[in-house]
């Protein structure tokens, strides 16, 4: 038998499970993470991020060098260019332009998704993700009525948020079923309606929207909305697109890898098939349904059966959760709501945010220390971006 201590385990991706995991597996092996970006910025709490970009930028956009736990991680800052299954070894491109091979004696795939303006796998600098946060917090504070496409969290939240933090704009929701939030127990919705309500966000159910042609989702507009179940268009002096048309980002990888979506295959042990060195996980990974080891914690399981592999031990399985759960509009005045799978929601009272859940249960508990050495966003987004502007 083998121990994961000196082997080298690859993580290709370094957003919310790819850093979760590094920090499971850095104390036994010798870890590696390349990533487009030079710190964490996750996909979580888009709402929050268009509305208020300077408190979201605090606890979601965090610089790899400020982890504690990432201290024996070495991290590449690189685009993803091809992985050699055979050779055990993955190719990148460094902004210069020079190339970086990487060996492995395990590979854990954790690149995510596209999705909209908020969610990109391009090279940034840091500069470069400060200006896209002010940019898009600049063009809705500029807007007099605001029209929020999507059904899910995303659109949800950014409703919401949008509403609360410039109560004179007119925000509007759109989605196309009965009700947003299908994947989420209903009585998260009955919850959350009310919420939105008082907010003065008007609700628009039953309406799908026609997409404009080659639709990336990339930017927000202000053409009329034109709508594929027979209402008049829309128009909004801005229009958000939070459809959830995701784009895997697994164009680096070879076809036999992915599934006819080009999600990653994995199995129940989160390895894909006919690879047991390779391993999958977040929303790139095409575990179930909702790809939910993005969001039940699943790098524990990943990081005990990377050693197990290596270790030449018996894996576990992981199990999907059947509905969505967590937080749906993030921190509010009155504190943070965060939903069970049953619908039933805890309240984090507002006074607890700062001095209870960041600091210790997330910057302690789930990332295992924080560095407060100076903030990334007072050196590139700046002050003041909480009112209206323009």
């Amino acid at each position: 038998m083998t121990s994961a201590r000196g082997k080298r385990v690859l993580i290709a991706g370094l957003g919310d499970s790819g850093v979760l995991t590094a920090l499971r597996l850095a104390p036994r092996a010798e870890v590696v993470g390349i990533s487009a970006k030079p710190g964490l910025v996750s996909g979580q709490e888009l709402g929050t991020r268009l509305a208020r970009p300077a408190e979201w930028a605090r606890n979601y956009w965090i610089p790899f060098d400020r982890f504690r736990g990432l201290d024996r991680v070495r991290t590449v800052q690189a685009s993803l260019t091809g992985v050699d299954p055979a050779g055990r070894k993955v190719s990148a491109v460094r902004a210069d332009g020079a190339v970086v091979v990487e060996p492995y004696d395990a590979l854990v795939i954790s690149t995510g998704v596209g999705n909209g303006f908020w969610r990109r796998p391009n090279m940034q600098s840091d500069r470069e993700i400060g200006e896209s946060l002010r940019a898009a917090h600049q063009r809705l504070a500029a807007a007099h009525s605001i029209a929020v496409i999507g059904g899910g969290a995303a659109a949800v939240s950014s409703a919401m948020n949008l509403a609360a933090v410039w109560p004179g704009t007119k925000v509007a929701l759109y989605f196309p079923a009965e009700r947003p939030l299908t994947a989420h127990h209903p009585r998260v919705w009955n919850r959350v309606r009310r919420r939105l309500i008082a907010a003065g966000v008007t609700l628009h159910p039953g309406h799908r929207a026609v997409l404009p042609d080659g639709f990336p989702g990339d930017e927000i507009t202000s053409d009329p909305v034109r709508w594929s179940t027979g209402q008049p268009p829309t128009t909004a002096d801005a229009v958000l697109w939070a459809v959830g048309k995701v784009r895997p980002n697994t164009g680096w990888l070879p076809p036999d890898l992915l599934d006819e979506r080009g999600f990653v295959k994995v199995t129940p042990q989160l390895q894909v098939p006919g690879h047991p060195e390779i391993f999958a996980i977040g929303d790139v990974a095409a575990t179930d349904a909702l790809r939910s080891s993005a969001r039940n914690r699943a790098d524990g399981l990943l990081a005990t059966n990377i050693r197990a592999y290596l270790a030449g031990k018996p894996l576990r399985a992981f199990r999907p959760a059947t509905r969505r759960w967590g937080s749906v509009l993030g921190v509010q005045p009155d504190g943070l709501e965060v939903f069970a799978p049953s619908g039933h929601a805890f309240r984090f009272p507002r006074w607890s945010i700062d001095t209870v859940l960041q600091p210790w249960i997330v910057r302690r508990g789930i990332y295992r220390g924080i560095r407060d050495n100076g903030s990334t966003v007072e050196r590139v987004i700046g002050e003041g971006l909480t009112g209206r502007e323009g």
